[in-house]
């Protein structure tokens, strides 16, 4: 399905160059970005389009994505006089690849339907790395006939795309993502601190159980630079919270309680108060380091 005629909305760090595959794959594409610099910039680097407003860049779009921050991001480009929902036109797909509520992906597939729009929530995971090398995991919500048409559009930027059920089963699968994520980098930064105190080498203990049952992508990824105590780059905490957030409360609304969770959304709490909510998630380990000292000087 090459050839079609799209507008991405939201040019970050992931949507700027999502947007840019969808162009190289032979794709129209016409971009919005709240600057407008950045806008015309990736316009005159990958030969697209750029427009003032989300209105304008999705009309007469056969699909429309949004790649931006929260909830209420996601709200004010498409509804209102200048939001993508105001120039759809009947038969197009709105595709929200913001990682949000649930609750939202279900309002959003209410309101498009009412247009005549169809809707597929699709939250993404692989991070900077993995939008810029075409490597994303794509968790999708919606009707499979609908999927079908997006999943080849969306394999420009995408290694593994999988459709989980209805409206807000994407952003569920998200929320587990990013459980999994945050249970990872707790055990990983307990494991570090106990390798630092033992005097292991971090670059060898990560060669030995990079290949084994303890292995992940951030212990491959992350253990080196977080036993350097290096956190500049990657997913920002500000948005890890964001997520655990929403984590926390769909599982209110199903009557669980998740203490790793809480926990570490916690002590991402008190990261960013410190200063540190443009740190890479990994900056977890910080957290333990400091509650490693005042048992120590407790003791």
């Amino acid at each position: 399905m090459e050839g079609n005629k799209v507008a991405f909305i939201g040019l970050g760090v992931m949507g700027y160059p999502m947007a840019g595959h969808l162009s190289r794959a032979g794709h129209q594409v016409t971009v919005y970005n709240r600057t407008g610099e950045k806008a015309e910039h990736w316009a005159r680097t990958y030969a697209g389009q750029s427009a003032q407003t989300p209105k304008e860049a999705a009309h007469n779009s056969d699909m429309v994505f949004v790649c931006v921050g929260n909830d209420d991001d996601v709200r004010s480009v498409i509804y209102g006089e200048t939001g993508v929902l105001s120039s759809m036109k009947p038969g197009s797909i709105l595709v929200d690849h913001t990682t949000t509520s649930a609750h939202l992906a279900t309002e959003l597939a209410r309101a498009s339907k009412e247009k005549g729009v169809h809707f597929i929530d699709a939250p993404v995971s692989g991070g900077q790395a993995g939008a810029e090398n075409g490597a994303l995991t794509v968790m999708c919500g919606g009707e499979a006939a609908v999927y079908d048409r997006v999943a080849e559009v969306i394999r420009a930027y995408a290694k593994h795309a999988v459709l989980l059920g209805g409206h807000g089963q994407g952003q569920r699968c998200k929320m587990v993502n990013q459980i999994c994520i945050a249970g990872v980098l707790q055990g990983l930064s307990e494991a570090l601190l106990l390798a630092e105190k033992s005097d292991l080498d971090i670059a060898q203990v990560t060669s030995a159980l990079t290949q084994g049952a303890a292995g992940s992508w951030q212990m491959a990824n992350r253990a080196v630079t977080m036993a350097a105590d290096s956190f500049d780059f990657g997913f920002a905490i500000d948005w890890m919270r964001k997520d655990l957030l929403i984590c926390l409360e769909e599982a209110e609304r199903n009557g669980l309680a998740l203490p790793m969770t809480q926990d570490v959304n916690q002590r991402y709490q008190q990261l960013i108060q410190q200063g540190l909510g443009r740190m890479d998630t990994s900056v977890l380990i910080q957290s333990y380091k400091t509650s490693f000292a005042s048992v120590h000087e407790e003791g």
